[in-house]
């Protein structure tokens, strides 16, 4: 262990506070894994580069660390998409878990060391909802399993909602068979043809959203564990839900010491949406641009902070590690460096990074920190120079960053700059700039702006003039 202290904001305080372990020998994190019946898009890769960022930071910090990662494979969602492909469950479930691995690390993310699938654990949360039964927190309705949420006090802690706010807020709406509004499904009925389903004490059915992670968590990680982490929209009802009926199970006051939530990402200043056509897919991102590149634009915000997903952003991401790949060209054995992040925790050389990553992962400084790195490493000698370039690639390693030969850095940005214009779609812009045409004579300025925002978006900059509107691809900042 080294005498770096790390400070993070607890949701469950509403505060930063020192990070203490459990057990200082293997620290537990636990976070929110995808819902697998789509591609991922840019909003849910945050949080998978958000936790493997704390996850490498707490590796130096610590000897071990058990990082678990679900996948949800039984969902509403994904019954859906079942019924509209005319697929089988199990095929789709498969093919986005591995495309959402594939795409998450094209980003850098290295993979959870456990990645549990909810369906492999229904004999686990069958197991706690029996608890929760047995403990006088759960009771049976018309087939249906369900929470009591009036039982449990402390309930509204984390997400700091109100008693109005909870039953507002309720994910599913209000049953005849509940008996408090705010209550909810552990365990509900696979009555219709092609629902999936597992026989249960209550009948055949299948458990609802929320057990999963309390009964994956315990199981790899204990009762109570270190950090849960996951998107700020999963705070309630998910994570407040999971709190519940983890304590009640187990009759423990605590479950999660740590709650760990990342912002909301939007797109050229706009939320996305199916309607507006501006959901951005890591797919696709990863086609035309380096991954390092959309991981640093995904670290250039605060994690607690809302992030403005932009190609300028991308560009100017671009640009900087392009900046930095052309200083470390000097160094000839530079991709033969080996990554030693052990010695991270007592060298002076890196303390700026390291100390802003412990405060809270505050990624925007340690960026910052970063340059001033460089800075000194341009003004370097000889075996000065080659060390300073050891301390960049463990800092980089940590940050997901700086992990290319430098000499054929340019090369494969190239490609994909190539790539991005490759897939353009000439007739699709051309209609999106009449659209914009017509929506500003009709003094729509809304769908105008909104058109705009979506070409930039695609990385399409448009230029008003005299003579018409015309596009180009957003410059790209040189580096």
């Amino acid at each position: 262990m080294t005498d770096r202290q790390l400070s993070l904001y607890n949701a469950l305080g509403r505060n930063k506070q020192v990070f203490t372990p459990l057990n200082k020998d293997c620290v537990g994190v636990y976070v929110c894994g995808p819902t697998v019946y789509n591609y991922a898009h840019i909003g849910n890769a945050r949080p998978a580069v958000v936790f493997d960022l704390l996850v490498r930071v707490l590796r130096v910090l610590y000897p071990r660390v058990l990082h678990v990662s679900n996948i949800t494979d039984i969902d509403d969602k994904i019954i859906d998409a079942a019924a509209q492909t005319g697929e089988p469950i199990a095929t789709i479930t498969r093919k986005y878990t591995d495309i959402y691995n594939q795409d998450m690390a094209k980003l850098g993310v290295a993979a959870p060391d456990v990645q549990p699938l909810a369906t492999e654990h229904v004999p686990e949360m069958i197991a706690m909802i029996g608890d929760l039964l047995k403990n006088g927190h759960a009771y049976e309705a018309e087939g249906h399993v369900l929470f009591s949420v009036p039982s449990f006090p402390a309930y509204g802690r984390l997400s700091g909602r109100n008693r109005d706010e909870q039953i507002a807020g309720a994910r599913v709406d209000v049953a005849p068979y509940k008996k408090d509004p705010a209550d909810f499904v552990l365990w509900k009925p696979s009555d219709k043809e092609g629902q999936p389903g597992w026989n249960s004490p209550w009948g055949y059915g299948r458990p609802g959203w929320h057990i999963e992670c309390s009964a994956m968590s315990e199981k790899y990680l204990g009762k109570v564990f270190d950090i849960h982490g996951g998107g700020v929209d999963l705070t309630f009802p998910h994570h407040e839900n999971e709190q519940a009926q983890s304590c009640c199970a187990n009759q423990s006051e605590d479950f999660a010491k740590f709650w760990v939530h990342n912002g909301f990402v939007t797109v050229e200043g706009e939320k996305m949406s199916k309607s507006i056509g501006n959901v951005l897919l890591v797919h696709d991102l990863a086609k035309n641009a380096m991954g390092e590149v959309l991981r640093l634009n995904l670290l250039s915000a605060h994690y607690r902070q809302p992030l403005d997903w932009t190609a300028k952003g991308v560009n100017a991401a671009e640009a900087v590690l392009s900046k930095f790949y052309k200083q470390l060209e000097e160094i000839e054995d530079y991709a033969a460096i080996a990554v030693d992040l052990a010695g991270l925790r007592a060298d002076a050389g890196v303390q700026g990074v390291m100390e802003a990553l412990c405060d809270d992962l505050n990624t925007p400084r340690a960026i910052a920190e970063l340059h001033s790195l460089f800075k000194d490493f341009a003004a370097a000698q000889g075996a000065q120079k080659h060390a300073m370039a050891k301390q960049i690639k463990a800092l980089g390693a940590i940050l997901g960053v700086l992990q290319h030969d430098p000499k054929e850095w340019a090369q494969k940005v190239g490609a994909a700059q190539a790539a991005q214009i490759a897939a353009l779609d000439e007739d699709w812009i051309n209609t999106m700039i009449a659209r914009r045409v017509d929506a500003r004579a009709a003094k729509d300025f809304a769908l105008a702006d909104s058109i705009r925002k979506e070409l930039a978006a695609q990385g399409v900059e448009l230029h008003d003039g005299p003579d018409g509107t015309h596009w180009s691809l957003l410059a790209r900042n040189s580096a």
